[in-house]
């Protein structure tokens, strides 16, 4: 069966997560551990390393099924089709998480505006404007050049 990508409602993962389990629907909601500062102490606390995102795994034919939670929001859709996780990429986010220093893992997404260097591959040590950014590509205007590049994060090193 495959992985579908649920949108939740801000800060409901755990709690949709935990009431599909409930109903029996098999459910991934990765979390990793941060150090938060309370006024008087600091204290560690689990929290999504995706915002607003809950895995589940069921037949197509049950995926309606998730709608009688509240907090679920809609599917995640590419190309006008619910967006499926391979079972290996759900397995190397578990490796992640328990092989790995919770600190020094962190999600970013770049905003348009964003400025970066490009510190890999054919334009190192150029730095630009982001314009877009799609999944793990992102297009900037480089500020020497003028030019409009496209960059597949996957294989480029970029600094902010």
């Amino acid at each position: 069966m495959p992985w579908y990508v649920l949108y939740t409602k801000s800060r409901n993962e755990k709690l949709v997560a935990e009431k599909l389990r409930q109903r029996g629907i098999e459910v991934y909601c990765p979390l990793h551990k941060t150090r938060r500062k309370w006024s008087d102490r600091y204290k560690i606390i689990e929290e999504p390393l995706f915002r607003s995102y809950c895995f589940v795994q069921l037949a197509d034919h049950e995926r309606n099924n998730v709608f009688n939670v509240s907090g679920v929001v809609r599917y995640l859709f590419w190309q006008q089709k619910p967006a499926i996780v391979r079972d290996a990429e759900i397995e190397a986010i578990k490796r992640l998480l328990n092989d790995f220093d919770h600190a020094c893992i962190t999600v970013d997404q770049l905003k348009p505006g964003d400025r970066l260097t490009i510190a890999s591959g054919s334009f190192t040590d150029l730095s630009g404007q982001v314009i877009t950014q799609q999944g793990k590509t992102v297009r900037i205007v480089l500020d020497s050049l003028q030019l409009v590049v496209k960059l597949d994060l996957s294989q480029v090193l970029v600094a902010t």
